[in-house]
């Protein structure tokens, strides 16, 4: 049990603003525990995507006073906003890449991405990523 609760709050912290390695901690519990694979791809990604969604809840939060801080021209805040409303969330995909992903959710929230594409597509890439990674481990430990 402590493993997972170990991973949960290691993919949790990863994917907020904190700097944190969510992949050695899931390597680690997939040497320790391989029959349970599975669970632990699960738990990673419930706590990786729920850290996403604190840093879309904190960019809606402080979408006005940070959006009219970065972008002061009016002109310019319009033109992102049309931006992101064309390209935005495509840019979700990249969720995943530790350091790059971290902001880009942030600015999903900024950008009042509705929570239901962001999940939608976060959740995607962030399991992808541990998916692949596990897979790849798994292939390695059976050669």
């Amino acid at each position: 049990m402590e493993i997972y609760l170990s991973l949960f709050t290691s993919s949790l912290l990863a994917a907020t603003l904190i700097p944190a390695q969510s992949e050695a901690v899931l390597l680690g519990s997939i040497l320790l525990i391989p029959d349970q694979a599975v669970g632990l791809v699960l738990v990673a990604s419930l706590g990786n995507v729920l850290g996403a969604v604190i840093n879309w809840v904190l960019g809606r939060f402080f979408s006005d006073s940070v959006g009219r801080r970065l972008f002061s021209d009016e002109s310019r805040i319009k033109w992102v906003s049309q931006w992101y409303k064309r390209y935005g969330w495509v840019t979700l995909f990249g969720s995943w890449i530790p350091i790059i992903g971290d902001p880009l959710t942030f600015c999903a929230g900024v950008m009042k991405e509705p929570l239901w594409r962001f999940l939608l597509v976060v959740t995607f890439a962030k399991t992808a990523r541990y998916v692949v990674l596990t897979t790849t481990t798994m292939q390695a430990l059976s050669s």
